[in-house]
């Protein structure tokens, strides 16, 4: 609705001008000016009810989504739920999302939130929110479908590596408690930061303080899954880590560039640090320090890759824009927006505990969606997986019949799909991803086993 409006007032726009729109200041403040008329005009003789509201948000909306993925407009109500969300808490599922083109993508699962403990993942695309196709969407559209009260269910439609998969989730209050400590074997001190808020450095000096009294000298900081936050946090942060130095540079769009430096004189803790593909932004801005300096050893796999700054402008009205205004390079002047950081020592976090013999599975080809009374080499298939992730299928045969169904239908209920009993495409892909998860045991952390081998 909203782009359509938008799309409708630059078309009579265009309609009533003489000219196009102007290239220069004077004639951008008159069509600017002329674009009030038009907007008055729509409201006039629109057939649908529409407010001046609606309008203004609409034209607000058409600018940042077109501007890059983190610049983003915020009506009054969805700033007071970005403050709300920066002070510590909300109710919702726990995800940080950012637009690329028409997609709403998944730039990291907050620390055991309900959608970490669901199964999202950085990168995934969210296609579906409660049956409804949020292609398109800004990411604040998405982000009040998303949220709701706590125990309320969302459905959220993933997709991943080219499937869709269906996840059902319950929403609760997302406490954003940003750093996390512990003493681990070996006298090594773990240090868990979630995000940069705008506390994180002084949480992050309690939580240190503490590890200090065991004569703690070093440090797992683990910033998997962080997406980044406050510049002036993760520099401060940097300054007990990095010895005295560059830590980071900004440049503007005038060209103007930022050093930003430590004063460390010495530097007291070994690090290893624990990155990966949902690491973002500030986190970025650390682990590049960190590496460049040669201050620790990075673990883990690729940085998300965003490496743009956005600064927050609230407005007179109780409205909001976050605009990205600048762009960062590392320590040693690498580029990380749209690239991301290669960690030292690369190390994923999934190992094969089962090795099952998969050649006699027929391979699914996509070519119709199988119900009973179905035959075929694709009903065998799904027998077969069932079979091996424990259902009580009937020998497989290839038939598809009434026991099949049921099975189908508790397999699809079991993964958050729609519980019907056929075999449509989305259950084929998320059957194949269901064996390959069989195969593998997630529950052993090896990033943080390698970063304790390479402390010890």
């Amino acid at each position: 609705m909203k782009k359509r409006l938008l799309i409708l007032i630059m078309i009579v726009s265009l309609l009533f001008s003489s000219t196009v729109f102007a290239a220069t200041e004077e004639g951008f403040d008159a069509e600017f000016e002329f674009l009030g008329r038009v907007a008055k005009f729509i409201k006039a003789n629109y057939l649908y009810d529409l407010t001046y509201e609606e309008i203004i948000n609409s034209l607000y909306n058409g600018v940042f989504n077109d501007l890059d993925p983190y610049s983003v407009y915020y009506t009054p109500e969805e700033y007071a739920d970005f403050s709300s969300e920066m002070a510590g808490e909300f109710s919702g599922v726990g995800i940080q999302i950012v637009k690329e083109g028409q997609n709403i993508i998944v730039e990291t699962p907050l620390y055991q939130s309900p959608a970490e403990k669901a199964g999202i993942m950085p990168k995934d695309i969210i296609r579906y929110v409660d049956g409804i196709d949020i292609t398109g969407y800004s990411t604040e559209e998405a982000a009040k479908l998303i949220r709701g009260p706590v125990d309320t269910t969302v459905v959220l439609g993933v997709e991943r590596n080219g499937m869709l998969i269906y996840y059902s989730i319950v929403r609760d209050t997302v406490v954003i408690s940003s750093v996390y400590s512990k003493l681990l074997e070996g006298n090594i001190g773990y240090l868990k930061i979630t995000q940069f808020n705008e506390n994180t450095a002084e949480l992050l000096a309690s939580h240190l303080s503490d590890l200090l009294v065991d004569d703690v000298d070093k440090l797992i900081i683990d910033l998997r899954n962080n997406p980044g936050g406050n510049l002036s946090e993760v520099l401060t942060i940097l300054d007990l880590f990095v010895p005295a130095g560059p830590l980071a540079y900004l440049v503007r769009n005038d060209g103007a560039e930022t050093e930003y430096v430590s004063t460390l004189t010495i530097q007291n803790f070994e690090l290893a640090v624990l990155v990966n593909g949902g690491s973002a932004s500030a986190s970025e801005i650390f682990a590049g320090a960190v590496q460049d300096r040669k201050a620790g050893v990075l673990i883990g796999t690729k940085t998300y890759g965003k490496g743009v700054v956005q600064t927050l402008y609230p407005l007179l009205n109780g409205s909001a824009i976050k605009l990205t205004t600048a762009e960062y390079f590392t320590a040693g002047k690498n580029k990380v927006q749209d690239i991301g950081i290669t960690p030292d020592i690369i190390v994923e976090n999934r190992v094969r505990v089962e090795e099952i013999d998969t050649s006699a599975i027929p391979t699914f080809n996509k070519a119709r969606k199988p119900s009973v009374g179905t035959v075929g080499l694709d009903v065998l298939a799904a027998e077969k997986i069932l079979d091996i992730l424990g259902y009580a299928v009937h020998e497989p045969d290839g038939v598809f019949d009434d026991n099949l169904k049921i099975m189908v239908t508790d397999f699809q209920r079991d993964s958050g799909l729609y519980p019907y009993g056929v075999l449509d495409f989305t259950t084929q892909d998320a059957l194949v991803m269901a064996l390959d998860d069989y195969q593998h045991d997630d529950t052993v952390d090896l990033q943080l086993e390698k970063a304790l081998e390479v402390l010890r």
